[in-house]
């Protein structure tokens, strides 16, 4: 989310509670509003006779939840934290850098708002939309409000958020501000106060669907019966003006522009974009063409008339803004500029959000709308202005200190600082930083937060009781129509943490649902179930991205490459351990094969040299994630590309891989010295680590849809796994490993065919029993026929290849109806017919050959896969409904 405004709370002290008094909320702190309550508590006096009556709503809340019990309380929010963490919901701490992210908080409790307080808010959100709507027509029009001096220049062409690009820029649809929020504090007066506002990139949308749904279960009689307005028909009305509004008229293609899975609220974008029925995109995904925006797909280019927008608008563009990013699309603005692109919002709208802006809106109001301001905002005073400044220092020790810019490329910043909690000497200094560099801050009247309940549950100091904590709430103005907008009848409420004197989640704070009642009867639309006729269903054929198949092309092969290493990994680590470690060919062939695939560094001394020391560097690389092709980089990897096409995977699916690599990592992070992990322990991780990869490739063989991108996964398993067994085979007849039983064992196990092969041959070490089941048998899912007849058939159904014929890209791949067992099975001629003790040749060539066609092939494919449909390269490019 964006910078939160700093916001004192002040700690309610915890009572001792007697074991037989009936469980209530505790009052909240003196100045604060007291939510429960509804009124300003003045001072925390022992005389206090007992706690005040609840509000009428909050009443009826408590009433329907019956008598309050803290072990029902406390399953309440062990079932809420289990949904929320089942569900995936998770927010990503700046407080915690480099930290993964967390899951979302949710406190049990909802903050409710009367339908008289909500009238307040909504009659003062709708215009303060307007005005900014007029505000940023005008600055980036005639600026007239710069020539009258109504705005300082400063404020504008000096803020980073001020898009020179965008000047004389017409909206498509004659709207800039599709999205605005606000945020609120509750103030001891009983009214409700702006503290700041948000129109670049507002996040929570997603969040507080999350919340509602979450609570709205845990608590559905209070909910039903308390007239809790719903949320879907204010999420219809902007997804319909969107389209309405766009190019491409009620059919338009709309988007969800993210930055990434590393962005902190990534899980909000990929859960708005399926709420909403949104293509979820990265800049990477497009292209712009003839001042045209298309989405890169595997059936080749698909327009997109509109984008929501989910980034800071500097990185949108490298050709006209940030040069370094690489998050935007080259040719963006232009498109939008062009009129071919609606942008919800409008590029250029940041500047919007200084807080330096507030102190000069109800001027603003006065004259472009003709009205005063009826949702007040705290005073404010930019020090860019003598005036100001000289009124705003004697003020620091009861204000909030704030950057009137963002950080940018060519500032740090700072951090928003309250001067109650700063020292006479601090204040001196942060007063002479403001006299030097006035325009850089702002100072804002500080007002204590209302106070909410909030259960503590669990081992705190508080546990088993309803301790009142500071809540700033964020309401969120949506387009409906031209210049016209609605309220969302709910919110984001932010909760300050107990050691917290901020209401942020980026300090750790929490989150709240907001319930606002209503007199009338509430509006039941909604977007979770929407009403299809025949036609839709038959038009809804979801698009798979580039980079979304580029994603699960590699998380297949990753996949394959991770359960391959692993099996290798075991059936060296048992052959060293078991009877036939000093067998020379057997050693050989296992050096090799480590060494090929990544497992030991290349100087460690050959197998025969020093068993013991080549043992300790195998088990040591297993968990690094830093040393190409171990287990624990390849299951990193297989993370990251699931991450980043996590709206794709079941949470089952996706929770196996999360364990997969927890359990490596962590085994790996509690050894001092990793080489020193022994071998059968090393042995018991890797069977663990294997049947939790076999449930991984379960979820993808038989819990996603067969569509093109799970086409690109599997044929990313396929090409790995030609390209492993091939090498196998090769390196085997090379080490000549196959001559003696345990070699002939071990390939059988690392195909992960010994039952297999002793059901067909029982007891049998022939050569061409060996091919016929390892090669030729298409029975076999681990045989080279198998895998290479699988995937010629998976390129030949890939988009853009004809029905019923093989691909151009499908005859790469050798045709195992051409191979023959007596054919493989002719050995070379020698000087010498030299066989083994069981009769292998020394030599067989059209094997070998095959081998290497099979090798050959699995490189030849994935570069053309990544030419055609990744990076789109290829010769044949198409724009599909163009």
């Amino acid at each position: 989310m964006s910078q939160d405004p700093t916001t004192p709370r002040a700690q309610a002290p915890a009572l001792p509670m007697p074991d037989d008094a009936p469980l209530r909320p505790a009052a909240a702190a003196p100045g604060h509003l007291d939510e429960v309550h509804h009124q300003a508590v003045r001072s925390a006096s022992a005389d206090d006779t007992g706690p005040p009556p609840m509000a009428p709503h909050w009443a009826s809340f408590f009433e329907h939840l019956g008598p309050l019990d803290p072990q029902d309380l406390n399953r309440r929010a062990s079932r809420l934290q289990r949904q929320l963490r089942d569900n995936g919901v998770t927010y990503n701490v700046y407080a915690d850098a480099g930290g993964p992210p967390r899951p979302w908080s949710l406190d049990l409790f909802p903050l409710i708002v009367t339908p008289q307080s909500w009238r307040q808010i909504e009659a003062g959100v709708l215009q303060r939309t307007r005005l900014l709507e007029r505000v940023m027509a005008d600055i980036y029009g005639p600026q007239e409000l710069l020539r009258e001096g109504l705005i300082p220049p400063a404020l504008v062409q000096g803020h980073p958020g001020y898009l020179r690009a965008m000047r004389g820029a017409e909206p498509v649809g004659g709207t800039r501000l599709h999205i605005a929020a606000f945020d609120l504090a509750h103030g001891p007066d009983g009214n409700w106060w702006l503290v700041s506002q948000r129109t670049q990139a507002p996040s929570g949308l997603g969040y507080l669907l999350e919340n509602r749904i979450a609570i709205s279960q845990l608590f559905p009689e209070a909910f039903e019966n308390m007239h809790a307005q719903r949320l879907g028909g204010s999420y219809r009305a902007l997804v319909d003006n969107l389209k309405a509004s766009s190019p491409g008229g009620r059919d338009a293609h709309i988007a969800l522009l993210t930055p990434g899975p590393y962005n902190e609220t990534y899980f909000e974008h990929a859960y708005l974009a399926r709420y909403l029925g949104l293509t979820l995109v990265q800049g990477g995904d497009m292209v712009v063409r003839d001042e045209r925006l298309y989405l890169k797909t595997l059936r080749g280019l698909v327009p997109i008339h509109g984008l929501l927008k989910r980034m800071d608008d500097a990185f949108l563009d490298p050709l006209e803004l940030r040069a370094d990013s690489s998050l935007g699309v080259p040719g963006l603005l232009q498109a939008v500029r062009a009129g071919n692109v609606l942008m919800a919002n409008m590029p250029g709208s940041a500047f919007l959000e200084s807080p330096a802006l507030l102190g000069f809106l109800p001027a603003l109001s006065r004259q472009l709308l003709g009205e005063e301001l009826q949702l007040a905002a705290l005073p404010t005073w930019w020090c860019g202005e003598r005036a100001a400044m000289d009124a705003a220092l004697p003020r620091l020790a009861a204000c909030a200190i704030k950057p009137t810019y963002p950080p940018g490329q060519s500032s740090e910043g700072f951090q928003s600082v309250l001067g109650r909690e700063l020292s006479a000497r601090e204040i001196d200094e942060w007063a002479g930083r403001i006299a030097l560099q006035g325009d850089d801050h702002t100072v804002q009247a500080y007002m204590p937060l209302s106070q909410i309940p909030t259960w503590q549950g669990g081992s705190t100091p508080q546990a088993g009781q309803i301790v009142p904590r500071s809540a700033m709430l964020r309401v969120f103005a949506v387009s409906n129509g031209p210049q016209s907008w609605r309220v969302l009848p709910g919110g984001l409420a932010r909760v300050a943490h107990a050691r917290a004197e901020i209401a942020a989640m980026q300090r750790g704070g929490s989150s709240a649902d907001v319930w606002v009642m209503t007199d009338a009867k509430p509006d039941r639309t909604t977007l979770l179930a929407p009403a299809l006729t025949v036609e839709m269903v038959a038009q809804r054929k979801p698009l798979v991205t580039s980079r979304a198949a580029e994603n699960l092309y590699w998380l297949g092969r990753y996949t394959e490459r991770t359960e391959n290493t692993i099996a290798l990994a075991r059936l060296t680590l048992e052959c060293l351990g078991g009877e036939d470690q000093t067998n020379v060919r057997l050693l050989a062939w296992l050096d090799a094969m480590a060494r090929f695939h990544g497992l030991v560094l290349p100087d460690v001394p050959a197998l025969e040299q020093s068993r013991r020391v080549f043992e300790r560097s195998l088990i040591a690389s297993l968990g690094s994630e830093s040393q190409v092709c171990s287990v624990g980089y390849n299951l990193r990897a297989v993370r990251q590309a699931g991450s980043s096409v996590r709206e794709r995977l079941s949470l089952e699916h996706w929770q196996l891989i999360e364990r997969a690599q927890d359990e490596l990592a962590r085994t790996f992070a509690e050894l001092d010295r990793p080489a020193e992990y022994g071998a059968l322990e090393a042995l018991d991780l890797l069977r663990n680590i294997g049947r939790q990869m076999a449930a991984i490739t379960g979820a993808q063989t038989d819990r996603m849809t067969r569509d093109d991108g799970w086409r690109l996964l599997s044929i990313g398993r396929h090409v790995e796994r030609l390209g492993f067994l091939a090498a196998s085979l090769d390196l085997a007849l090379e080490a000549g490993s196959l001559a003696d039983p345990a070699g002939f064992e071990a390939m059988l196990a690392l195909f992960d065919s010994s039952i297999s092969f002793r059901a067909k041959f029982q007891q049998s070490r022939e050569m061409p029993a060996l091919v016929d089941l390892l090669v030729l048998n298409r029975d076999n899912p681990r045989s080279l026929a198998w895998v290479a007849h699988t995937l010629r058939g998976r390129l030949a159904k890939l988009a853009g290849s004809e029905p019923n014929e093989l691909s151009p890209m499908s005859l790469e791949v050798p045709d195992p109806a051409r191979w023959s067992l007596a054919h493989l099975c002719t050995s070379q001629p020698a000087l010498e017919e030299a066989t083994d003790d069981v009769g292998v040749p020394t030599a067989w060539p059209h094997l070998l050959e095959v081998l290497e066609q099979c090798g050959n092939a699995s490189h030849a494919v994935s570069e053309l896969i990544s030419a055609t449909y990744f990076t789109h390269s290829g010769a044949s490019e198409q724009s599909v409904g163009a």
